[in-house]
């Protein structure tokens, strides 16, 4: 072969060498998933009960993919603003959320302000469903449910205010349909997340709350800061089994509601990204420590799931559950 011939036939060679090599880098690279730190948005402040799991299962998932896992708090709009984080992040897994049906299912469907659709998001995996107490302030003269109801008849027209994380929550919307029940107004007084309505009512600044159980609640009222008259559950976990369940209650002993929560990423992200979630999602389910913790904290924890089509059906009850109780307190949906 001619000197310079034999040379562009090497420099072509090369070439079609490099852009194999090349085309082959994208198939590569998507198989390495996550290559970097993953944000956990929560869309509360710190020190609510969902920042408290969401660092339990941050801890564990950021060991199970050997990638840092960054808890990022976004408080305010009932989980609006954190909810929109997530949505305007690429759907490439790195960005998940810690959320429940306050935030994925009852703000856009009451909400017009939300923009989006529950179906923009895609549940990975469920991780729990949380007791929601009832506390009063220190000075109501009532140690149960019952006298807490019979003092609020005994009101002189100025209705009961009462702390929930935000407008239209699930809180929210059971006190209002506890006040339809028995025939009584309750003032509503949303605040940005668990830990400032904790703090207004230990202030003094409102008479009750209706929030997710957090474990920090016994040792305030053991301060007496503030008194815990029933969890809206009929059965309890063992570290909660010092709170009357709501079935005690001679009122309304069917009054029963729980907080369903788990991990969800934006519609549209690779299925095989969402798997790995669940992976680590699942594995830190399994750990027994990880569990007591939870349970400590006044949660019935769930078991790993394996496939999206499971995850699917939890989704479809989520829906399910927030659009009877957005029904049970006269309230339409913005789609209606």
């Amino acid at each position: 072969m001619h000197a310079i011939n034999r040379r562009r036939f090497l420099q072509y060679a090369g070439l079609a060498a490099g852009s194999t090599a090349l085309n082959s880098l994208p198939a590569l690279a998507a198989e390495v998933f996550p290559a970097k730190p993953l944000s956990l948005v929560v869309p509360y402040p710190a020190g609510g009960a969902s920042d408290t799991a969401a660092r339990i299962f941050g801890e564990s998932i950021s060991k199970s993919v050997r990638q840092q896992v960054l808890v990022e708090n976004y408080g305010g709009g009932t989980g609006l603003i954190g909810a929109g984080k997530v949505l305007a992040a690429p759907a490439d897994g790195y960005t998940f959320f810690h959320g429940s049906m306050n935030e994925v299912f009852l703000a856009p469907l009451l909400n017009p302000a939300a923009r989006y659709k529950p179906q923009d998001f895609m549940l990975a995996a469920p991780v729990s469903d949380t007791n929601i107490v009832l506390m009063v302030r220190n000075g109501i003269p009532a140690d149960t449910l019952d006298k807490f109801i019979d003092y609020a008849k005994q009101g002189k027209g100025k209705p009961l205010t009462y702390a929930t994380v935000g407008i239209d929550s699930i809180y929210h919307l059971m006190g209002d349909a506890l006040g339809a029940r028995l025939g009584l107004s309750f003032l509503h007084v949303p605040y940005k997340g668990a830990a400032p309505a904790l703090q207004g009512l230990a202030g003094g600044e409102v008479d009750f709350a209706i929030l997710a159980y957090q474990s920090n609640f016994d040792a305030m009222q053991q301060q007496g800061r503030l008194k815990v008259l029933t969890s809206f559950s009929q059965t309890l976990p063992a570290s909660l089994k010092h709170i009357p369940p709501i079935s005690r209650s001679r009122t309304v002993p069917d009054f029963e509601y729980m907080i369903s929560g788990g991990y969800f990423v934006r519609q549209g992200t690779p299925a095989e990204r969402v798997a790995v979630l669940r992976q680590a999602i699942g594995e830190a389910l399994s750990k027994p420590e990880l569990r007591a913790r939870l349970e400590a904290e006044g949660r019935t924890v769930e078991q790993p799931i394996d496939s999206q089509q499971q995850a699917n059906q939890f989704f479809d009850q989520y829906l399910a559950r927030a659009t009877q109780l957005i029904r049970s307190v006269g309230r339409k949906t913005t789609a209606a």
